[in-house]
């Protein structure tokens, strides 16, 4: 152990990223990777190459990056706008802050928020982990409350009476995602209701990392709820999970407090070209978004017809398998471990997660190998279940 750490960090687990670099033996080299929720298609080669000659003639690498962002901020804040359905005077840069990643952005509104004792943080668990994650290694607590089990609903009564309830630190920021994951639900009117319903002195964080995808936003609430801010990435549908590219939609004061907060030069000059090219040629990058919905709903419609299998509808690029409630909890939990290791054995990366399995769409071809190896490997388990009775 070593002395100069805090003790509390020697409790915590690192987040395991995926995939990983583990290549144990009887696991294909060649893997489906569908366990992270990164798009599955590369940028078009005329992008990469446009990309390539901006790093060649463009990039001095003996200077630092461009830290205010300005141009990229304001490309972004016209996309919002156009994507929203709002005039193009809605929101301008002032109203854009970026980070390397997502991540940085969530890290940064925690210690503007919380750090020193002052606050701490709501989450409705299952959800995006890296909340809470993030907020422990800050030492900040975390209070969590359930989701309905059928339909992945906040238990709104526990959360209100989470918020009611004098903690020490009180809570700060809640933060949800829209729509939700692992399970791939957007907020009902009735969650939108009560995050409505939460004074100013709470920060509601809505994480919109799928909004592509769902095509639900809540950018238009801003203007009456300067204690929201909202989460977005260049991850997903824009395909550039490997740039680390994430911003913020928000009130220009609570821009101003993130800035204090945010690193200097935060984004390297490759990340803020690729993502200044992604606005540019946003029509293009997205064409790709109704193929991954029908392969979404495709693949729900058909590993839905297994009796085994419980699959909930999905707003996102992924799909969240459980398998039915015939067994015990436990059991099920063994089963779905036991599915894991044997897709991935067989070729697929899944994210095993909350009792059950996140599949990311995946190409046609892709898709349709998970699918087989998801019969072939429940088939198996039947017949092993059977042959241990």
């Amino acid at each position: 152990m070593l002395n100069f750490i805090r003790s509390d960090l020697a409790q915590f687990t690192a987040y395991k990223p995926h995939p990983s670099s583990d290549t144990a033996a009887g696991v294909p080299m060649q893997l489906d990777r569908l366990d992270t929720n990164e798009s599955p298609y590369d940028l078009p080669p005329e992008l990469k190459e446009k990309l390539a000659g901006i790093y060649q003639q463009v990039i001095e690498t003996n200077r630092y990056p461009d830290g205010g962002h300005e141009t990229l901020k304001q490309a972004i804040a016209e996309y919002v706008n156009e994507s929203a359905g709002l005039t193009s005077s809605v929101f301008t840069a002032a109203n854009i802050s970026l980070g390397n990643g997502s991540d940085e952005l969530i890290r940064s509104l925690l210690i503007a928020t919380c750090l020193g004792g002052e606050g701490s943080i709501l989450v409705a668990n299952p959800t995006f982990s890296m909340y809470g994650i993030l907020a422990k290694t800050l030492g900040i607590p975390v209070v969590t409350v359930d989701r309905n089990s059928d339909n992945f609903e906040i238990d709104l009564k526990a959360a209100q009476s989470a918020i009611a309830e004098p903690q020490n630190p009180p809570i700060r920021v809640v933060f949800v995602v829209h729509p939700n994951s692992p399970t791939g639900n957007c907020l009902t009117a009735a969650e939108l209701s009560w995050l409505k319903s939460l004074g100013e002195e709470i920060l509601v964080v809505i994480d919109e990392a799928y909004f592509e995808f769902s095509q639900n936003t809540l950018v238009s609430e801003l203007a009456e709820h300067p204690n929201w801010i909202v989460l977005r990435t260049f991850s997903k549908a824009f395909r550039l999970a490997a740039l680390r590219v994430g911003y913020c939609i928000a009130h220009p004061d609570a821009i101003a407090i993130l800035e204090k907060v945010r690193l200097p030069y935060n984004l390297p000059s490759f990340s803020i070209a690729a993502a200044l090219t992604a606005m540019q040629n946003h029509q293009l990058l997205l064409e790709s978004i109704s193929t991954t919905l029908d392969q979404r709903d495709k693949l729900r419609e058909i590993l839905s017809q297994h009796p085994a299998l419980q699959i909930t509808k999905s707003d996102a690029n992924f799909l969240f398998l459980r398998l039915s409630a015939n067994n015990s909890d436990i059991e099920n939990n063994t089963t779905i471990k036991t599915l894991h290791q044997q897709l991935k054995t067989s070729g697929t990366l899944v994210r095993e997660i909350s009792g059950g399995l996140r599949i990311t769409i995946g190409t046609s071809a892709e898709n349709t190998r998970t699918c087989n190896r998801i019969q072939s490997a429940l088939a198996n388990l039947k017949l092993q279940q059977f042959a241990s009775k």
